[in-house]
């Protein structure tokens, strides 16, 4: 499962797992340091601006080629580009120099990151079991082409790593994201792009690459909305990453930039 809707919004299950560990780590902390009339979420508040500061700064630096030709893109955090070991280095170092300094904040900050990390580590342990227990390679849904003719994804991707998109043209970040797709289909041979319209017909899928001066191999139509419900992801865009095994290595939920679909390409290989 990829994602949940809390009313019109669909929220990654990753981030929500972490912001509930934040909570609790929070709450825990209270609790231990209420005798000393102390608490630790400007600590936390603090590694986590720490975190999400150098996990893009470090994201940045690698991928930088990819964002020279757009430097603005470096602000626009929402293409899920960050580095998740610089941001554990940064948080690390936040509660390292915090316990130094405040020794009183020692204890409900060991017993209140125990707390969140034991939290944030059951979710997401269980969102795994649950999707190991079902299948985790291409979803069995009814699929066609613009022509209307029956299709298969197993057999489009002909053994090779596979991206799979989910779009529709009413989708503004599907509709931001789209070029830099393109531009890898043309790039990558070595990967097969297969984009997955949800729930519009021919007609109006091409007359939005028309417009769009897209030149898009291996689209498909979804007619029911199937494949999201079916891969556990209730928001748009999403995007699949496939190994050339047919199983499903990496996702993303949201918009992507050149440079966060670089990195996961890199992965991909």
């Amino acid at each position: 499962m990829l994602s949940i809707h809390v009313g019109p919004l669909a929220l990654p299950l990753a981030q929500l797992f972490v912001l509930t560990g934040l909570v609790v780590a929070t709450g825990a902390g209270h609790l231990a340091g209420r005798r000393q009339q102390v608490g630790i979420g400007n600590v936390l508040m603090d590694m986590l601006l720490a975190a999400m500061l150098v996990a893009r700064l470090v994201f940045v630096a690698l991928w930088f080629d990819v964002y020279r030709a757009s430097p603005w893109s470096i602000l626009d955090i929402r293409d899920g580009g960050f580095n998740v070991w610089g941001g554990l280095a940064a948080a690390l170092l936040v509660v390292v120099w915090t316990g130094w300094r405040k020794p009183a904040l020692r204890r409900p900050l060991m017993i209140g990151l125990t707390a969140g990390m034991l939290v944030w580590a059951a979710l997401s342990g269980i969102t795994r079991a649950l999707d190991t227990a079902t299948s985790q390679t291409f979803p069995t849904v009814t699929l066609k082409t613009l022509a209307g003719e029956p299709a298969d994804i197993a057999a489009i991707t002909r053994g090779k790593p596979a991206v799979v998109n989910l779009w529709a043209s009413w989708c503004p970040p599907c509709r931001r994201e789209m070029p830099v797709l393109a531009a890898a289909q043309k790039q990558e041979t070595a990967v097969n792009f297969i984009f997955v319209n949800q729930g519009e017909d021919a007609a109006t899928a091409q007359k939005y690459m028309i417009q769009g001066q897209l030149n898009l191999a291996n689209v498909l139509l979804d007619s029911g909305s199937a494949f999201g419900p079916a891969v556990g992801s209730a928001g748009l865009p999403t995007t699949l990453f496939y190994d050339a095994s047919g199983r499903l290595v990496d996702t993303h939920l949201g918009e992507l930039s050149a440079a966060s679909l670089a990195s996961k390409l890199a992965r991909l290989r």
